[in-house]
């Protein structure tokens, strides 16, 4: 089945189907949406697969792609806050020298590099192993729940280092923490990859 295209004013004229934009807390580059369907018909020919029942096999996987990609955007999250923490840090002086001369902001810093780092690397070998056709289910499930941690760790950490600045939305600080919390909820809850790391770990 196919959406016709929809108006501002009429977004969903296709029979059957309903349904509105769902506003967030963060991450708004990529948009939520809710769908209803009633006595929505789709044509045999169109069944996703091509074979009847199978549709939960088929969603499942995808997900070593989906946690791979959402690693992936976390680093890409805790990347953008270890570089605000630092710029910021570079620049706002206090007691005549900048935050990043004072040994407990240097070493937030240092330490959110490090765990960059790991997560990034991590997530590197998930991504060669799915390129490689390799079972990387549980390599998945790391680097998801890893760069997730990492990026809230650091937005966290970078928001500390801004003081009361970092919680005014004049400052990128504020909504990249807002970005970081649903990367620990969506392509499987941190609860989700500690129950699929375990499962493997036990054999």
């Amino acid at each position: 089945a196919e959406k016709n295209p929809g108006t501002d004013t009429v977004p969903f004229p296709t029979t059957g189907m309903t349904g509105g934009e769902i506003e967030v807390l963060g991450y708004r580059g990529m948009k939520e949406y809710e769908l209803a369907f009633d006595n929505f018909h789709v044509k045999g020919e169109n069944l996703l697969g091509g074979e009847e029942g199978k549709g939960f096999k088929q969603l499942m996987q995808t997900f070593e792609s989906a946690r791979i990609q959402t690693a992936a955007r976390a680093v890409g999250v805790a990347q953008c806050a270890l570089d605000l923490g630092m710029q910021y840090a570079k620049d706002r002086k206090q007691f005549g020298k900048s935050l990043i001369d004072f040994p407990r902001v240097s070493g937030k810093l240092a330490m959110m590099a490090v765990e960059i780092m790991l997560a990034r690397q991590l997530t590197y070998f998930s991504a060669f192993e799915k390129d490689n056709d390799r079972r990387c289910d549980m390599e998945a499930g790391m680097a998801k729940l890893l760069g997730a941690r990492t990026a809230w760790s650091a937005a966290d950490n970078s928001l500390q280092i801004h003081g009361g600045n970092g919680f005014a939305l004049e400052y990128k600080i504020s909504r990249v923490l807002c970005d970081a919390r649903i990367l620990n909820i969506f392509e499987g809850a941190a609860e989700i990859q500690a129950q699929v790391i375990a499962r493997r770990l036990l054999g």
